[in-house]
Parts: structure tokens; C-alpha cells; sequence
């Protein structure tokens, strides 16, 4: 079972690549505004948005007139030869981010046979956070009948070695190049390079010894050892997963070994490099008896435990979280206040920036909870410790960082 493999991948030919790259149809979603100004961008070019449906959009009464138009020009791209296929390969990835860092990545495809993202899962292929399974029909709906896939997944690799992906950056001046796209709205810049024969061969023995090592490198930990990590698109691969399962109960006699829809496109990062970065998704309870809830908190904290920093109004403090009850702060923290919200009133909300817990602390009933940033080495240990990450755990990098489609394949 290929976990991670090379693929057949289509590239738009002829066509202005600037307009081509649109942003993960999972962005913006409350700014409408973001997504007309790329409609009048790109008009009447060939562009990937004309293959996506923005999020933004879903359960609109035009979804379904919408989903019709994808599947079309999808086949109508196909049958005028708008893109050329690269066979059996990889892409190497450099997205240089808005700081002018640059983050590297692969890209392949998964199996779908190696992941599972529902709670409890113990494939080689998990979520990191929770699948919320009420987004995943409406997801099913657009690419059922999708001739294409256009990937915005980012898969993780807990490569504190670089074996993976570092040696095919310091080749890739030796590689061909096969785009170098300035995005829109202030994406940055992405460039890609073909990765094939002994070079794709030399990658696939490397990722073989990296797999083999995966169960000592967590043999302390009591669950099943992970190998790749869903980083972000973790409804787009759920969405793929189920309409692969889909597709092989409703044709039992079909044999998938080779299907398409087994497998989906996805980036392959390291969580060790350096561009990467893990920002906290901090916690505010509104409407709540602030004391009473930090009195109860004081139940589960412990000498040397997690630091994590609370602010009501003007003050503040620092409780230390137990850590036997959890790999991460953010774990301990949310089951409390799952548990606490259960039994008395209050609401949570989940902000990114540190001043803005703190301008909402200032509330009245309101208490802010600053978490501490996540180290890289937590994150594999978190998932296959607990299981899916709790809610809003971290995020990686801003919304105009996230993955633009610009590569595709056929799953049909």
C-alpha cells in the first residue's frame, strides 16, 4: 500500500497563469467581496475558478446550477486540450509566504485506502483535528460527478530528519521548471518543478525508510503511530475518502486496486522547516462567572504543568495546566471547558491574535485564555495519543497563504 506515491498530473497549457491560480475554495467564505474582485479579474480566461465552487457560495440557491457549470467546464477544458499531462511524477513546491519566507513541499497523491478521519482511526493517513461530519454532503455534491480534482490539501510529515523533501530542494536547479506564477490578491509567488524517473525513484525508496521507521519513533506513546498528518483541507480529503467509498459499495464487481478516485492530490510538507509555522488559536468565554470558572480550573493544574495566561478585565495570571492530562495545553484546556459549559452558562469563541483575547477579556463575564505556542514535535505525538486534535488548535500561516489551484487530475 503506496501511502504517499507519484501520480499522473495535468498542468494548464496556453493559458495566463496568473488568472489560472485561484485560493482554496475554503477561504474568505464571509467575503464576498474578496471573490468578486477575483470574478472580474479573470473574466472570460481559462481559470481554475470557473472549477471550483468558493465556500462562500455553498448552499446558495444557484449551488446546484453551479456544481452543473464545474462538471462542464471541466470536460469542455479536457476535450479543447487545455491541459498537459505529466505522468508518473511529482511537483517540488516553493510558495514564497507574504514575510518572504519560502515553504517547500511535494507534490503527490495519497491512497485513500491508508486514511480514515473519523475519531478513533488508527490508519497511516489522519486528521489532525476533529471532522465535523454535517460538511461533508454538501462537499460530496460537487465532486461526485467531477471529472477533476484540483488540490488544496496540505499533508504533514514529522520529518525531523529531512530525508524527504530537503534533497529534492538542494537538486532543483538540476530539475525542469515548469511554472513561475505571481498569485493574485496578494498571494505571494509560486513556483514548481518536474520530479520523475531515477530522481521520483530515489524520493519513493527514502519515503519507504521513513515509513519503515514510524512505529519506533512513537513507541513510547500508547496509540498507533502516525505517518502523514492532514495539516489543512481536512474536509476536501474527507469529501474525497467518502465519495471514493461511495463509488466502490455502489459497483462491488469493479476492481479499485488502480481506480483513480483512490487516491487524491495533496502537497507534502515538513512540519520541521523552518517556513512553517504553528500559530495558537487562543480561547474567550463570554457571558460566564469568570471566577468561578478559573476557581474550578485550579482542579487540573499542577506544578510545572502547561503555562497558559488568563485575563479578565485588568487582570491576569498564569495557570499551569496538568500536563498527564493531555500532550497539549490546548487539549487540557478545551475538555474543561467542554465540561464546564456543559453544566453553566457561557459561550466560547476562538481568536488568532493575542490583543484581540485581550480586548475581549475586557468585557464584562468575559475571561480570555492565551495557549502557548505548539511545538512542532507535539503535534504527531497530540494526534496519536488523543486521537483528532481538538477544535481549532492551530493554524498554519494566513488565509492568503493558504494552497492555490493551479495542478489537477483526473479521478474519472
Amino acid at each position: 500500500m503506496n501511502v504517499f506515491t507519484a501520480t499522473d498530473i495535468l498542468l494548464p497549457q496556453g493559458v495566463e497563469l496568473e488568472k489560472w491560480a485561484v485560493i482554496a475554495c475554503d477561504q474568505f467564505t464571509s467575503d464576498r467581496e474578496y471573490w468578486q474582485r477575483v470574478q472580474t479579474l479573470v473574466a472570460d480566461s481559462p481559470s481554475a475558478l470557473y472549477l471550483i465552487l468558493p465556500e462562500a457560495e455553498l448552499g446558495s440557491v444557484q449551488e446546484s446550477e453551479k456544481v452543473t457549470s464545474i462538471n462542464n467546464a471541466m470536460l469542455r477544458y479536457l476535450e479543447e486540450g487545455l491541459f498537459r499531462l505529466y505522468p508518473n511524477c511529482y511537483i517540488y513546491v516553493e510558495r514564497t509566504l507574504l514575510d518572504g519566507s519560502v515553504r517547500p513541499g511535494l507534490l503527490g497523491a495519497v491512497d485513500l485506502e491508508s486514511y480514515d478521519y473519523h475519531h478513533g482511526s488508527v490508519s497511516p493517513i489522519r486528521a489532525t483535528e476533529r471532522t465535523v461530519l454535517e460538511r461533508i454532503p454538501p462537499r460530496q455534491r460537487i465532486r461526485q460527478d467531477a471529472a477533476l480534482e484540483l488540490p488544496h490539501v496540505l499533508m504533514l510529515c514529522d520529518d525531523d530528519q529531512k530525508m524527504l523533501i530537503e534533497p529534492i530542494a538542494a537538486i532543483r536547479d538540476t530539475l525542469p521548471k515548469l511554472y513561475d506564477v505571481e498569485l493574485m490578491e496578494q498571494g505571494g509567488r509560486v513556483q514548481g518543478w518536474l520530479v520523475c524517473g531515477d530522481i521520483a525513484d530515489a524520493f519513493n525508496q527514502r519515503f519507504q525508510a521513513f515509513c519503515d521507521g514510524v512505529e519506533e519513533k512513537y513507541a513510547d506513546l500508547p496509540g498507533a503511530a502516525v505517518t502523514l498528518a492532514v495539516g489543512d483541507g481536512n474536509h476536501s480529503l474527507a469529501t474525497a475518502k467518502s465519495c471514493y467509498e461511495a463509488l466502490k459499495a455502489s459497483n462491488p464487481d469493479i476492481d479499485f486496486t488502480n481506480h483513480p478516485a483512490r487516491y487524491s492530490l495533496v502537497e507534502l510538507e515538513n512540519i520541521h522547516d523552518p517556513s512553517l509555522v504553528f500559530a495558537p488559536i487562543h480561547r474567550i468565554v463570554t457571558q460566564v462567572d469568570a471566577d468561578a470558572l478559573l476557581a474550578a480550573l485550579d482542579n487540573i493544574c499542577a506544578n510545572e504543568g502547561y503555562p497558559v495566561e488568563w485575563v479578565v478585565g485588568d487582570r491576569c495570571g498564569v495557570v499551569y495546566l496538568d500536563r498527564s492530562r493531555g500532550e497539549l495545553a490546548v487539549a487540557v484546556l478545551q475538555e474543561f471547558l467542554d465540561a464546564w459549559l456543559q453544566k453553566n452558562p457561557g459561550e466560547i469563541d476562538y481568536i488568532h491574535g493575542d490583543d484581540e483575547v485581550r480586548t475581549l477579556a475586557g468585557q464584562e463575564n468575559s475571561v480570555g485564555f492565551l495557549l502557548p505556542p505548539m511545538e512542532k514535535h507535539q503535534l504527531f505525538r497530540g494526534v496519536i495519543s488523543g486521537g483528532a486534535l481538538p477544535r481549532k488548535t492551530f493554524s498554519m500561516g494566513h488565509a492568503r497563504e493558504k494552497r492555490y489551484y493551479l495542478e489537477g487530475r483526473r479521478i474519472k
